[in-house]
């Protein structure tokens, strides 16, 4: 399957923005938009007038980083964004925090978005009682994640959710951090999502 393999803090710098790609570091005085807010690569720091679509790529491209998601999967979700009925933009968003890594790392039980991919992808989870190792897996209002019984015991897993355990779980989210499981109660509201992404300029992208 392919993956970015390169340096996320450059993607950071790149889109002039934290997107917490590194859990902890993030918060730290070790951030890479922290210590060098200019764009990677020779010419970073001169200042580049941004034409009409660039602003609309930059848009995708931040969307794409905060979850992970390469190209062509980033537009299949545009694809069935757009069949459904509603606002295609927040449809988009809607369908991206749906992903199971995602909820895995909106639920506290990874410290960014690619641990929580990792640990999905060596099995630690179920969904409604079955375990599901992909990450890309779009999970319904009713689904029940929870982590295996076998890996409720490993250390791993305890220190991530003893680590990720104050930050806040969304309201759509029901959390149960004794049986270390979750429910969605309802797939969110753009209201419900606190990134900074403008989507209505990724619709804009994609309609010419």
């Amino acid at each position: 399957m392919a993956r970015y393999t390169g340096s996320v803090c450059r993607l950071c710098r790149r889109e002039g923005k934290k997107l917490f790609l590194k859990g902890e570091r993030c918060y730290s005085d070790k951030c890479a938009v922290t210590r060098r807010a200019s764009v990677p690569g020779q010419h970073g720091k001169a200042r580049k007038k941004v034409s009409e679509y660039g602003t609309q790529l930059r848009a995708k491209q931040t969307a794409k980083r905060y979850y992970g998601v390469l190209e062509s999967q980033f537009a299949e979700y545009f694809n069935m964004a757009e069949r459904r009925a509603g606002v295609a933009g927040e449809n988009l968003l809607r369908i991206l925090e749906s992903r199971l890594d995602n909820i895995v790392y909106r639920a506290g039980y990874a410290s960014s978005r690619k641990e929580a991919r990792q640990l999905v992808g060596h099995g630690h989870f179920t969904v409604n009682g079955k375990r599901v190792d992909i990450a890309s897996y779009l999970c319904k209002a009713g689904d029940v994640i929870a982590v295996c019984d076998k890996s409720k015991s490993s250390e791993k897993i305890k220190a991530i959710v003893e680590s990720c355990g104050a930050r806040p779980v969304p309201q759509w989210l029901d959390a149960d951090k004794e049986k270390l499981q979750v429910k969605v109660v309802n797939l969110p509201n753009r209201e419900d999502i606190d990134l900074d992404v403008e989507e209505h300029l990724i619709v804009e992208l994609y309609s010419k």
